[in-house]
C-alpha cells in the first residue's frame, strides 16, 4: 500500500462521508472512490459498507483505520527525526509534564550535560498525556512518561522512579489532619469534586468537577476550596502553606519512566537515557 492511499482510507473512514472525505482531503470526489475501490480490490477484502445513505466500517475497515493511523504516524514521525538530524545543530528534544518529575529533570539534564559529547536538549514542557503524543508522531526524540497516567505500549522504556500518592485538599479542610484516608473516602467525605483532565483527542474527562489544563490551575481551585485531587506526593514541592496533604492508602504507584522509540538509532539519545537509569 502507498502512504497516498493510507491517507485516501483514513479520511474516509473517520468522515464516513465520500463527499466531507474529499473536501477534506482537497480533490473531487470520483477520483477518491475509485482509489479506494482499488485498495479493495488489492487487499481482496471489503473496507467500507455503502448504502444510498450511509456509509460504515467492516471488521477489516476498522482494522485498517487502526493500523493506518499508526503507519501515517510513524511516517510523519520518520520526516520529522530526520529533518532534525539534518539540522545545522543537532540536539535531541524531551518531552515531559509540566511540574512532573522536576528535581529528577533537574538532575538529569546536569548530569548529561557534563557527559563527553553531549548535545543541546530542548526541552518542551507539556500538558498531561501531551508528551506521549509528542514523542509517538516524532515532534520528540525522547520523554518522561508516568504510568499509570500514559501509556507505553510500543515504546521502549526504563523505570526511573516510583512513588506514592497523596490527596491535596485546602489546608482548613476537616480531613487535613487525617494520617491517611482511602480512595472510596476521597470521593465520600471530602465534599469536593475531583478535577476533569483533558482527554487525548479533544474534550474533557466526564464528571461534576472543574475542567483544568495544568497543576498551576489546580492547586489555586484546591486553595479556593472548589476542588481537592490526589497526585503523586512529589508535587507537593509546588504546594504552598493554603494546601494540605493526605496520603492515600491504596492509590496506585506512580512510575516515572524514560521512554523512546523502540526503532531509535540515536547515539544522544542512547547517552541521555544511560545517564537517567545511572541516576
Amino acid at each position: 500500500m502507498e502512504t497516498r492511499e493510507l491517507r485516501y482510507f483514513v479520511a474516509v473512514a473517520e468522515e464516513l462521508h465520500f463527499g466531507r472525505a474529499a473536501q477534506r482531503l482537497a480533490m473531487a470526489q470520483p477520483p477518491l472512490s475509485r482509489a479506494i475501490q482499488q485498495l479493495e480490490r488489492r487487499l481482496g477484502v471489503a473496507l467500507l459498507h455503502r448504502t444510498a445513505r450511509a456509509v460504515s466500517l467492516t471488521e477489516a475497515g476498522s482494522v485498517l483505520l487502526r493500523e493506518g493511523r499508526a503507519a501515517l504516524e510513524a511516517v510523519e514521525a520518520a520526516e520529522r527525526r530526520t529533518r532534525r538530524a539534518a539540522a545545522e545543530r543537532p540536539g535531541v528534544v524531551l518531552a515531559t509534564k509540566a511540574g512532573a518529575a522536576g528535581e529528577l529533570l533537574a538532575k538529569l539534564l546536569d548530569a548529561y550535560a557534563a557527559e563527553p559529547g553531549a548535545v543541546a536538549v530542548e526541552v518542551v514542557l507539556c500538558g498531561p498525556g501531551e508528551q506521549e503524543g509528542l514523542l509517538r508522531d516524532g515532534r520528540a526524540d525522547v520523554a518522561l512518561l508516568q504510568r499509570p497516567f500514559d501509556t507505553t505500549a510500543g515504546l521502549d522504556t526504563e523505570d526511573l522512579h516510583t512513588e506514592q500518592q497523596v490527596l491535596v485538599l485546602p489546608a482548613r479542610h476537616p480531613l487535613a489532619d487525617r494520617p491517611h484516608v482511602s480512595m472510596a473516602e476521597v470521593t465520600t467525605l471530602t465534599g469536593l469534586p475531583l478535577p476533569r483532565w483533558p482527554r487525548r483527542g479533544g474534550g474533557c474527562a466526564d464528571g461534576p468537577g472543574p475542567q483544568v489544563r495544568d497543576h498551576t490551575q489546580l492547586f489555586q481551585l484546591i486553595a479556593l476550596g472548589r476542588a481537592c485531587a490526589v497526585v503523586p506526593e512529589s508535587l507537593r514541592a509546588h504546594l504552598r502553606d493554603v494546601h494540605a496533604t493526605v496520603p492515600v492508602t491504596d492509590a496506585p504507584a506512580v512510575t516515572t519512566v524514560i521512554a523512546w522509540p523502540p526503532h531509535s538509532r540515536s547515539t544522544a539519545v542512547a547517552d541521555l537515557v544511560r545517564t537517567a537509569t545511572r541516576l
